[in-house]
């Protein structure tokens, strides 16, 4: 069978990276050679790109049929693979699948089956039971995070979905921690097993340090820490939903420009979220562990831990959101006085906050929401000309845009957002007149 016949320098172009590191070249000699890997690597370090590259090249272009199949822990997971493997520029076609959103959206795209499938375990599982993915054909089996997945309780859906997979002769298991058993049902056997996540303390940037609350209520120390770091973009950890509201609606209270982000938001609620704080409009995003793997999202300068994780793992994600492929960054653990840090944590420096406190700077960003998205074949330079033409907008006024199946968002120079709806109200993106207005 013929194999995708793509070099791995042009997709490194395009993505712009200029080499691959250790373990990437490593995962890619181990899954060219063997059947069964699975890969220890810290967050941030490449894994994605560590099992794509060979992954796509087992993928075979005049096959119709479903090739490999990608399971993750969670929908915002699903959507970077796909994104990565769609920057790579294959002409090969990816279905994501996850919760969240309409199932008949993703059953349209399943009806020409993608040669390669990322999704949850419960929507796999879902379309798998209603013969919406032919499984017969799949050879590849790749577990992204599977000490997730299996700490989630997704053990159910997971066994039936590799039950279901009776092709299966690859498996590819990765993971940032040292992760509990690899249950039976998986069938990895004469395992190769990549383990890079020795001494990663010493290689990674990020430095450790702690602040003490002067009570038990941690949120006026954690509203003049801010202050000290300024409009840099930072994480806020919280162990439950509650207190991500409650901290969220807090600081805006003290006029901190912020974001939430936690399980029980609404997926457009979620994707406003995450956008808002990728493209610069919100610099602070206080979320759960939710936020801990997956999340992809460039030059994160500060972790705070509002709440102490619960375990060493947790605390580890937080981490890996910042310090990511040789970056450098800052985790802050906030204390009271009756917490003392975990026995995982070592000795810290600690901070010692100014007397005065000076709200950081606004962003200079705003949000555009779009009413219309990929099913619309609507793409982004269809957006930058209309912005452009319609709205008169120079290059420098538009930041990142994200297009979505159904809505898009655009970043805009917040200057300039009144006067660019007054101009577009009126006109029409391809002959139709779709709604623009600021994100809520």
């Amino acid at each position: 069978m013929p194999v995708t016949n793509i070099s791995t320098d042009s997709i490194l172009a395009k993505l712009k990276i200029k080499s691959l590191n250790e373990m990437q070249e490593s995962s890619i000699a181990a899954i060219n050679e063997h059947n069964n890997v699975l890969l220890l690597s810290a967050t941030g370090t490449g894994k994605t790109l560590a099992y794509l590259l060979p992954l796509i090249k087992l993928l075979g272009p005049a096959n119709n049929k479903t090739q490999a199949i990608i399971i993750v822990p969670s929908r915002e997971l699903a959507l970077q693979i796909e994104s990565v493997f769609k920057s790579m520029g294959s002409d090969l076609k990816v279905t994501c699948c996850y919760g969240g959103h309409l199932r008949e959206t993703e059953e349209n795209n399943l009806k020409q089956p993608p040669a390669l499938l990322v999704g949850t375990p419960g929507r796999l599982a879902d379309h798998i039971r209603r013969g919406n993915i032919t499984t017969d054909s799949i050879e590849t089996l790749v577990l992204d995070e599977f000490d997730k997945s299996l700490e989630l309780g997704f053990q159910d859906e997971m066994s039936f979905i590799i039950g279901s997979l009776k092709s299966i002769n690859k498996r590819i298991l990765t993971s940032a921690t040292e992760a509990l058993e690899i249950p039976d049902f998986i069938g990895m056997t004469d395992t190769v097993k990549l383990d890079f996540l020795q001494d990663k303390s010493e290689e990674t940037g990020l430095t450790i340090k702690t602040l003490l609350s002067d009570g038990k209520d941690k949120l006026e120390t954690l509203f003049r820490l801010i202050c000290m770091l300024g409009n840099r973009s930072t994480i806020i950890f919280c162990n439950h939903r509650e207190s991500v509201e409650r901290t969220s609606n807090w600081l805006k209270e003290k006029d901190i420009l912020n974001v939430f982000y936690h399980g029980a938001m609404e997926q457009q609620e979620r994707d406003v979220a995450l956008c808002k704080f990728r493209n610069g409009t919100a610099n602070v995003l206080v979320t759960t562990d939710l936020a801990s793997r997956g999340l992809d999202i460039a030059n994160i300068r500060y972790i705070i831990h509002y709440h102490l994780p619960g375990s060493e793992d947790i605390f580890t994600h937080r981490n890996g959101r910042t310090a990511r492929m040789d970056a450098s960054g800052t985790a802050i653990i906030i204390l009271s006085p009756e917490e003392s840090l975990p026995a995982y944590i070592t000795a810290t420096e600690k901070i010692e906050l100014p007397e005065t406190s000076t709200l950081p700077d606004k962003p200079q960003w705003s949000t555009l929401f779009i009413a219309a998205g990929k099913k619309d074949k609507v793409n982004k330079i269809d957006i930058v000309g209309f912005l452009s033409n319609k709205g008169q907008l120079k290059k420098e006024d538009i930041g990142l845009i994200e297009v979505k199946d159904f809505f898009s968002f655009v970043a805009e120079k917040k200057i300039k957002v009144s006067h660019t709806l007054q101009l577009i109200k009126e006109q029409k993106i391809k002959n139709k007149k779709i709604k623009i207005a600021v994100a809520k």
